[in-house]
């Protein structure tokens, strides 16, 4: 089968030809029709996890995707041959992942597609929205709070406006000038210009009272302290980078805290039935075939890329 893969730690992906996977206890074979890039992969690609846990070689990149189950493993329950699937398939210790024509993911990691969207959109959805969905969740956004999202225009902050606006919350985004009609389309009350000045002080000279929670999914740990100036006493913080230095939070009487997503078929099932009813709005900026997936994964090193990058197989 084709994948786009890695032979080591560093090396640079490529398209090469496989073995076709097997699923063994608890798992399911899934015919891949859109695999999802998310930066995390070329971050494992790089070695992210190698001090965590054992990886395999060749290893097939991509976590995300969406396609039909072809087979399943002894002791599965929840899904049968024929079912249409999305979810995450990154198994670094078997070297598996979602830049395939087939892959094996966990049956606990998979959930039914939504039925009123492509698959493309769903292979958009899994690891961005569910990190979203969990960051609104943990720091208890709700009615009237106002939330500052920086790095709102990638895949989790598109969902983390959109998720935050429909619970009531006044949200404030950082995207450039011309992102702006974009963000405020999907929830965002007001947008400030990152490349206009420090965020902070934009931020407090139009609301001088500051804001309630600060989701930073970008920021390193000198630039996200200095972000926490605008939060309130009392406020929520958190990085989804690791920047959070949470003694100093506590020094100034902030909730503050390094997240750690955690998936389940569960929130990829609540997720689905956004989609479908549309509630959930996936900005998918670019659309490219395997072979092209090494070229993505450059550009996603960049920085500079919005919304979602999806690989059709």
């Amino acid at each position: 089968m084709r994948a786009v893969a890695v032979s080591a730690f560093g090396a640079e992906p490529e398209l090469m030809d496989l073995p076709q996977p097997e699923p063994g206890p608890g798992e399911v074979l899934v015919a891949m029709a859109v695999a999802g890039l998310n930066p995390t992969d070329w971050k494992i690609a790089d070695g992210m996890l190698k001090d965590a846990v054992p990886h395999s070689f060749p290893l097939v990149l991509g976590a995300d995707g969406a396609g039909e189950v072809v087979a399943v493993g002894p002791d599965v329950r929840r899904c049968t041959v024929g079912d249409q699937v999305f979810g995450q398939f990154q198994l670094v210790g078997r070297g598996g992942g979602s830049y395939a024509d087939y892959a094996i993911a966990a049956e606990d990691a998979v959930a039914p597609a939504p039925r009123n969207v492509t698959y493309a959109t769903s292979a958009a959805v899994p690891t961005a929205g569910t990190a979203a969905y969990n960051l609104v969740e943990e720091t208890r956004v709700a009615e009237g709070k106002r939330v500052l999202v920086v790095g709102a225009t990638g895949g989790v902050g598109t969902f983390v406006t959109q998720l935050a606006a429909q619970r009531g919350a006044e949200v404030i985004a950082t995207a450039r000038a011309g992102s702006a009609e974009l963000m405020g389309q999907f929830g965002a009350a007001a947008t400030v210009d990152h490349t206009e000045g420090p965020v902070a002080q934009q931020v407090l000279a139009a609301h001088p009272d500051g804001v309630d929670i600060l989701i930073d999914l970008v920021s390193g740990e000198a630039a996200f302290a200095d972000m926490t100036q605008v939060v309130r006493d009392g406020g929520t913080v958190v990085s989804t980078v690791g920047a959070a230095d949470t003694d100093m939070l506590i020094e100034h009487n902030l909730r503050g805290f390094n997240f750690v997503n955690r998936p389940s078929p569960q929130l990829l099932s609540i997720l689905a039935d956004q989609l479908d009813a549309g509630r959930l709005t996936v900005l998918i900026t670019s659309e490219v075939q395997l072979e092209d997936a090494p070229a993505a994964l450059a550009r996603s090193r960049t920085g500079r890329a919005q919304g979602k990058t999806v690989i059709g197989l």
